[in-house]
């Protein structure tokens, strides 16, 4: 590869010709958002993340910044900043890695495959440690409350989303209208 810069445009590129869903922040290829799902057959299936990637002048040589947007609840995952200890980011990147492999390979390892022995969130790790089906529990209701495509915002398809919401609710409320006027009107 000629320059880090070009090699940006492809990896970006490449991630952009994927399934991931890409939002770029001010029109540049060195900050977006990225739609994650979690991966399939995991407490975090069906949760869906807006992962911000920053990407340093030096990518491919220097690892790109990813954090979380929306919360979740997991052992290396900061809860209030959405920063993620991952060893291969952090610490053993290599030029050979790219942009897939970070969302095909090394953030559903990591929800896979929690290490609670070096947690940014203590509170995700003692529980993990203690009371797994607790633990479990949690995830799962973090990913209902915080994890789902309504929770990522300028996400692509969130007009469709928007119209199930008002149908649901005009469905709902005309039920409970008529539930209301059965019970006051025997």
């Amino acid at each position: 590869m000629s320059s880090p810069s070009k090699r940006r445009e492809m990896d970006v590129m490449k991630l952009m010709m994927s399934d991931y869903n890409v939002e770029t922040i001010n029109d540049g290829l060195n900050d977006f958002n990225v739609e994650f799902h979690g991966p399939k057959e995991s407490l975090y299936e069906g949760g869906v993340w807006k992962i911000h990637v920053e990407l340093p002048d030096a990518y491919p040589y220097k690892s790109p910044s990813i954090g979380f947007v929306n919360k979740i609840f997991h052992p290396n995952v900061d809860e209030l900043s959405g920063s993620v200890c991952l060893d291969v980011i952090n610490q053993s990147w290599s030029p050979m890695f790219d942009l897939l492999n970070v969302f095909e390979v090394f953030l559903p390892q990591l929800l896979i495959y929690p290490n609670p022995s070096d947690p940014l969130n203590g509170d995700a790790a003692s529980l993990m440690m203690k009371d797994k089906e607790q633990y479990d529990q949690k995830v799962k209701e973090y990913c209902e409350r915080y994890a789902k495509k309504e929770h990522i915002m300028n996400s692509t398809g969130e007009e469709l989303s928007d119209e199930e919401d008002v149908s649901d609710e005009e469905s709902g409320s005309s039920d409970e209208e008529d539930e209301i006027a059965g019970h006051v009107d025997p």
